[in-house]
């Protein structure tokens, strides 16, 4: 960066806590990635169960021996999994955030803090903290006030949607009387107190955590409202995985909730293709918790230019077997070829198999893995569409891909994800949740073969370029906005002590 060389950002020791999920580790691991590139010491911190994972599906030797750069983990206080390569439980998962994770980390970070001192080396501490991990302001204020710095990894419009919550549980909106509301039409009312960039949005996409008929449930009130309104009025930095071009207009809202400075400093994929080749923090590899197909990559190289539609629902979405069974049929009836990443949890209670006559239909058309590297999976020249649950990391992806989504949103800020990517940025096509193998195909066909698709794409494509160019390194907005927070929040650092 032009405002830190080497030399100073020797000095700096950067302690990332993501939120232990998959869609959250990896943005986070991007940026640790990034300022270790830069030269910051790096402890990223893990929960026990999650280490393991990544170990596991790790290349072997994959990121061994960088100096800079350590792994540290905090247990979770959940009991033991039968299966160890799943994502947990997320209500059971958010309520030990709440109530158990404050305690081991601020025993880790009085530990991280006494080893700078005693190393000889003049590191200035500051942590990074995933917005779903709140209880980090509260050790970082016991231990010598530690400096703190948010990431939001998710969208700035599903930060929005958050930031309704409140808005909607004091309207006496939510919580829901009974489970009705999911079936006479209430989802379908126009939201009068949503911001500017959100004009016209219905109650059905805001952040499906809003979906509750109890005023304590631990995802409406910890995992959405608290985190989110944590997040705006601590003071503390922001720093966004996103544009300043592609939410433009809800980061113009966002800032009039955020009492702390914010930072776009996104898509943190493209940020990293700035770091040289040569440098150690590119063989940290990824930050996967499944295995990844590489054989996948290979037979895309055998398929002609956008004639494939990837398909994936990412690490957390769940679906009935007669979801799963109109999807197959859908992709069968379609004709069109596919890469299908096809988790062994995807089912609710159930391992995740398709049908033998499914297999026999699109024989020599199709591919089905367990997992995949999806960045470079979406870079490909062969694929034309992505079938996505529309969560941020893969929304991301396909912009720096320059591919159309179909969108089928399960959770969390998918739901606003999905309104803005047909309503706002131009990219998207949605399926109805009581999805239909009939919608599934017309919707493929449409996106592949017809001229919604092209318009859609053509979008999609000019979307990559912007994102592009917000990284350039000379001139881009997240280039400059990065540099902006070493400048203002980063190096006075080392003014006040350690």
């Amino acid at each position: 960066m032009g405002s830190l060389g080497n030399t100073q950002a020797n000095n700096f020791h950067a302690i990332c806590v993501p939120y232990p999920a998959q869609g959250h580790i990896k943005p986070m691991f991007q940026l640790a990635k990034f300022l270790h590139a830069q030269g910051f010491h790096i402890t990223f911190v893990h929960t026990e169960y999650n280490l393991g994972r990544l170990l596991r599906a790790k290349e072997p030797g994959s990121g061994d021996g960088l100096e800079r750069f350590k792994y540290e983990t905090i247990p979770d206080g959940l009991p033991p999994s039968d299966n160890a390569d799943v994502t947990q439980d997320l209500p059971s998962l958010n309520h030990a955030i709440m109530t158990t994770f404050l305690d081991p980390f601020t025993k880790l970070l009085h530990k991280l803090i006494n080893n700078d001192s005693s190393s000889g080396s003049p590191l200035t501490t500051f942590i990074i903290s995933d917005s779903g991990m709140p209880f980090t302001i509260d050790a970082a204020r016991e231990v010598e006030n530690v400096p703190l710095v948010w990431l939001w990894t998710a969208s700035a419009c599903g930060f929005l949607g958050y930031m309704q919550f409140r808005t909607l549980l004091n309207k006496g909106i939510v919580p829901f009387q009974d489970s009705t509301f999911l079936t006479d039409g209430t989802l379908d009312k126009i939201i009068d107190c949503a911001p500017s960039s959100m004009k016209n949005i219905q109650l059905k996409y805001m952040p499906a955590l809003v979906r509750t008929t109890d005023i304590n449930d631990v995802m409406f009130t910890n995992c959405g409202m608290h985190s989110a309104e944590t997040t705006a009025k601590s003071s503390a930095p922001v720093l966004f995985n996103t544009f300043d071009a592609f939410e433009h207009e809800a980061l113009n809202d966002a800032s009039e909730l955020i009492l702390g400075p914010k930072y776009t400093i996104g898509p943190l994929q493209l940020l990293l293709n700035s770091v040289p080749t040569d440098n150690s923090a590119l063989t940290l590899g990824g930050s996967n918790l499944w295995k990844e197909d590489s054989e996948c990559l290979r037979w895309l190289d055998s398929n002609h230019l956008k004639s494939v539609v990837y398909i994936s629902f990412g690490s957390i979405a769940k679906m009935t077997n007669q979801n799963l069974v109109e999807f197959a049929w859908g992709v069968a009836n379609s004709k069109q070829k596919f890469l299908w990443v096809l988790r062994p949890d995807l089912l609710n209670g159930e391992n995740s198999v398709i049908s033998p006559e499914f297999m026999s239909e699109t024989e020599g058309r199709g591919m089905i893995v367990s997992w995949c590297d999806q960045e470079t999976v979406l870079r490909h020249p062969s694929i034309g569409a992505f079938l996505t649950h529309c969560g941020w990391n893969s929304t991301v992806d396909a912009i720096c891909g320059g591919v159309p989504v179909l969108c089928w949103p399960f959770f969390a800020e998918q739901q606003t994800n999905c309104w803005f990517s047909c309503n706002k940025w131009g990219i998207g096509m949605e399926i109805d949740s009581d999805v239909t193998r009939t919608e599934v195909e017309m919707q493929l066909r449409d996106v592949m073969e017809g001229e919604k698709g092209v318009k859609k794409r053509g979008n999609a494509v000019e979307w990559r370029r912007l994102a592009e160019e917000a990284v350039e390194t000379t001139c881009g907005s997240s280039y400059l906005n990065f540099d902006k927070f070493i400048k203002e929040v980063v190096l006075p650092l080392k003014n006040k002590g350690k």
